[in-house]
């Protein structure tokens, strides 16, 4: 069975000795001391590697089960919630006046990081049920947030977000379901959803669903989408709970991974639902819990692929194959580890400098968005908004294919599903395409984030890394050439492109729009780069003062090192399909492919 090691050492480095939390201004940082910090990521570390990592095979082989209208979920999930429930976990971030520990969200971050990689179709359901109370704090009422948000925030109630119909999924102001007015200010909503994950199971007392709906006689298209609390069941004025409300589960999908999560057709017929915000502003609630969201999947592309790399690096360890072409470095044994081969080296380290990378870059964004909710920095929150699309995108992207190559370290047997591997691909599949599917984050971004506030935040991004650069050229030399020269030739490949989009997008928008998968990615790689330059900056600076631990700071440096120059290079690839234009990719009639 495969397994899980927490890695609270590499997010303490990225949290202490990268972000430098405790020196911030971000109310609340202050008090992310390290000895704090690591006895939370240790204490979460244990849950999930002890409780969570071991159920995830189960709920892949299980899965959950629909019967006479009820979901039950696999073995062992219900008593491993009450766990959680417990602890706390679900409120960590959450605001103290509705139950919850008021950490700062980076601190949330990196714990979701370890409950993802442990269980990705387990944490969904506290994760789901995290977005929609946000969403419920930012929009509802007061009344609202008492009625609802304690039990949320404990996950006492878990929250789901009602989005796609069989005919609609990106296209949401094609929607038919429909909320009618009625005397008491409710609504009656009806219509079919589906693709709702943890819609309906066996865990929680009541499910809280935030759907979007038309109200009868409003807009045509998305200016006429609003949003409803619809619950499971009716809360009394007390808080106890009522009658079952009009909604019910109508079907299970059967999926290629996460199982062990319920992801439900769910039909409402005349179910009562209150309207949060104002009408037919249901998109603007709506995005306040999905950008949460992809950041969470963007997260989830990273936690797959550090799992599989973890299995994939002890396999190739273990594993006798052959004998390295330099000499036998287990002469005793009939073959060597796969490890010594130069092929089985470039996989692995293709994965550990991705995901060391990805987490980096995650918590950064997590650390601006802190920002913007602590400390009404709107600068943060511009430029968070640009780098959600990418954190989402490119991170599932290139999360799944990394879980292909940690897979392919295992031969033949990482085909065969005893040795668990597949799950990890199968379950990172699934990233790349909800909370919007990543050819959508593309043209998000180019299409809207770019121009965003008259490009402001795209050019905050360039100054960004121009100053680090700046800042940091000229006192090493060897850093200069192996990380900041890498990430000075990247950023102008990325410039680059942003100068084509402007001067062909206009003319011809598809000049754009069909560069625009590459533009995410060779963003991406610029902001990795940008991360492995701050994490070599900060390596350097720990082995120059004496660190106890130097074979963690050298690993570090080496892993960097290849980041630069085998990944980074990718934005001059990408860049040259850009420059192409939307010819060779609009050439054939539809009826020709």
């Amino acid at each position: 069975m495969p397994s899980y090691t927490p890695p609270t050492k590499d997010m303490q480095f990225i949290l202490h000795d990268v972000l430098n939390v405790t020196g911030s201004d971000i109310p609340g940082y202050d008090e992310l001391e390290a000895d704090f910090t690591s006895a939370i990521l240790d204490e979460a570390g244990k849950l999930t590697s002890e409780v969570l990592a071991p159920l995830n095979v189960v709920g892949d082989k299980e899965g959950c089960r629909l019967e006479n209208g009820v979901v039950y979920t696999p073995t062992g999930f219900k008593d491993a919630f009450e766990q959680v429930k417990e602890g706390g976990w679900p409120g960590l971030d959450m605001p103290e006046e509705f139950g919850g520990q008021n950490m700062p969200y980076v601190i949330g971050t990196a714990v979701g990081e370890m409950f993802s990689s442990a269980n990705m179709a387990f944490t969904m359901y506290q994760g789901l049920t995290h977005g929609a109370a946000s969403a419920i704090l930012a929009h509802g009422s007061q009344a609202q947030k008492e009625t609802y948000l304690p039990k949320m925030v404990s996950c006492e109630w878990t929250g789901t977000m009602n989005l796609t119909e069989p005919h609609c999924g990106t296209d949401l102001g094609l929607m038919r379901t429909k909320a009618e007015p009625q005397d008491d200010g409710s609504y009656k909503i009806s219509g079919q959803k589906i693709f709702i994950s943890a819609g309906e199971h066996d865990m929680a007392d009541n499910i809280i669903h935030l759907v979007l709906a038309k109200i009868v006689g409003g807009p045509e298209g998305i200016k006429g989408v609003s949003l409803f609390i619809v619950p499971k069941f009716l809360v009394n004025e007390d808080g106890s709970l009522g009658a079952r409300n009009g909604v019910a589960v109508g079907n299970i999908e059967e999926k290629m991974g996460i199982h062990g999560n319920s992801t439900c057709v769910m039909n409402y017929d005349g179910a009562v639902g209150y309207l949060i915000g104002e009408e037919h502003k249901g998109m603007r609630a709506m995005f306040t819990m999905m950008n949460e969201a992809r950041l969470g999947v963007g997260m989830q592309g990273l936690s797959q692929a550090e799992v599989a790399y973890q299995n994939a690096v002890e396999y190739a360890n273990d594993r006798l194959q052959g004998r390295d072409v330099t000499g036998a470095k287990a002469p005793e044994k009939p073959a060597d580890p796969l490890i010594v081969h130069p092929d089985i080296r470039r996989s692995l380290m293709d994965q550990k400098s991705f995901a060391e990378g990805a987490r980096a870059f995650i918590l950064w964004g997590a650390t601006m968005i802190d920002a913007a909710h602590r400390a009404g920095d709107k600068d943060a929150d511009g430029l968070v908004s640009l780098l959600t699309p990418i954190i989402k995108g490119f991170l599932t992207d290139v999360g799944y294919d990394n879980t292909i190559k940690a897979q392919q370290v295992y031969g033949g047997h990482g085909y065969i599903e005893e040795w668990g591997m597949s799950q990890y691909t199968r379950d990172a599949r699934i990233a790349m395409i909800y909370e919007g599917a990543n050819g959508v984050q593309a043209l998000d971004l180019v299409g809207r984030k770019l121009a965003q506030d008259g490009g402001k935040h795209v050019m905050a991004f360039f100054d960004l890394v121009k100053g680090f650069i700046k800042d940091n050229s000229g006192q090493d030399e060897a850093y200069d050439n192996e990380f900041l020269e890498p990430l000075k030739a990247a950023s102008k490949d990325l410039q680059a492109a942003g100068m084509y989009f402007m001067q062909n997008g206009m003319t011809n928008p598809n000049n754009a729009l069909s560069g625009s998968y590459d533009f995410m990615h060779m963003f991406g790689h610029v902001c990795l780069g940008l991360m492995w330059a701050k994490m070599g900056k900060a390596s350097r600076e720990a082995l120059a003062g004496g660190t106890s631990d130097p074979e963690f700071f050298e690993t570090k440096l080496a892993t960097g090192r290849y980041y630069m120059a085998r990944q980074l290079p990718a934005t001059a690839l990408h860049l040259t399909r850009i420059q192409t234009g939307a010819d060779t990719v609009m050439a054939l009639e539809a009826a020709n492919f």
